[in-house]
């Protein structure tokens, strides 16, 4: 099954909801290494995203990940703004003027988004960011999309279960990367709230595109 427009609104609308349940758990998690505000701009951000699709219902795939990234850029402050929002940006890129996603499409926006990411944070793997979640997540959506028959739903949900294992990783990791970093070796023993997001994300996507 190919993955319309209307599939991704509602996986979009399926993360405001995932991001709302998990705001306490992400506030905690930015609290123990950050500044405790990474909750709350992520509810922030993607309570903009659902009253921006609201407002104006997009036709395409492209556009409901371009009206994702304006709302989180627009809404969202610090570094999680620009991050996910230049992550769903490039992904609605990469997506083109396709009007339905297949299994390569969705690999070749995720990889689009992890390569966004890593130009505007200069994160790199095991630095403890969103990146330790979201590269296994691109690989992972490639491999599956190589796979013949392989579907939308499929690619995701290979995606989100990297991206699991991967946030696991940070919980040890020692923080090279934003304000984490001023903790040293403190930092490590804590799961990255930004990779937890990702995850968050992934599941919800994967959850929508799945459940037909």
């Amino acid at each position: 099954m190919s993955c319309t427009t209307q599939h991704v609104i509602a996986a979009m609308r399926s993360a405001v909801n995932s991001v709302s349940e998990h705001r306490d758990e992400l506030v905690e998690l930015d609290r123990a290494i950050g500044d405790g505000d990474h909750g709350e701009n992520m509810e922030r951000g993607f309570l903009a995203v659902r009253n921006q699709l609201e407002i104006t219902v997009p036709e395409s795939p492209a556009a409901t990940l371009k009206s994702v990234a304006t709302s989180l850029i627009s809404s969202v402050g610090g570094a999680s703004g620009p991050l996910f929002g230049t992550a769903f940006l490039r992904a609605s890129t990469a997506v083109g003027d396709a009007e339905t996603l297949d299994g390569p499409t969705v690999a070749a926006a995720l990889r689009a988004a992890l390569d966004g990411v890593v130009a505007r944070g200069k994160a790199e793997r095991e630095d403890k960011t969103m990146v330790d979640a979201l590269a296994p997540a691109a690989e992972a959506a490639e491999a599956a999309s190589a796979t013949a028959g392989s579907a939308p739903a499929a690619v995701l949900r290979a995606a989100a279960e990297a991206a699991e294992t991967g946030a696991r990783t940070t919980v040890s990791l020692i923080a090279k990367k934003g304000r984490a970093s001023y903790l040293g070796d403190r930092s490590a023993g804590h799961l990255d709230p930004g990779a937890r997001s990702v995850v968050l994300l992934l599941n919800a996507f994967a959850d929508v595109t799945g459940a037909e």
